[in-house]
């Protein structure tokens, strides 16, 4: 009994910590003036071409999701959107993995669920 408990604590103690988040994440992307348009977001895990206004899923990732966007009557609008760390990241960091597998994978970052693209006034 003595050896099963000291077993069980042992592999407690080193089991791996590893975030199961789903790797994509969504994201509703708008145009400041309401206006409709496309834009090419990208970062190193994922490039799309969507429609603006929409909500697309998109890759996680540690750098920042970058977008070229265009309005229908030509207007243009390019960026970056920055991704963040979650907080599951520190429940990870606790066990013996210190994040690890986290970090190779990303899936403890986050984009802002909503997000306005800026694009310049329509001159008349």
């Amino acid at each position: 009994m003595k050896y099963f408990i000291i077993f069980n604590i042992i592999w407690l103690l080193t089991s791996c910590a590893t975030i199961t988040n789903d790797p994509n994440v969504p994201i509703s992307l708008t145009f400041s003036d309401g206006s409709e348009g496309t834009c090419q977001i990208s970062n190193k895990r994922f490039a799309q071409t969507i429609e603006i206004p929409s909500t697309t899923m998109v890759r996680r990732s540690d750098d920042a999701l970058k977008y070229d966007c265009k309005t229908e009557d030509g207007r243009e609008s390019f960026g970056a959107i920055p991704s963040t760390m979650g907080g599951k990241i520190v429940a990870s960091a606790v066990f013996l993995d210190f994040g690890i597998v986290d970090a190779i994978t990303d899936k403890h970052r986050e984009y802002p669920a909503n997000f306005v693209l800026p694009v310049k006034q329509k001159k008349d």
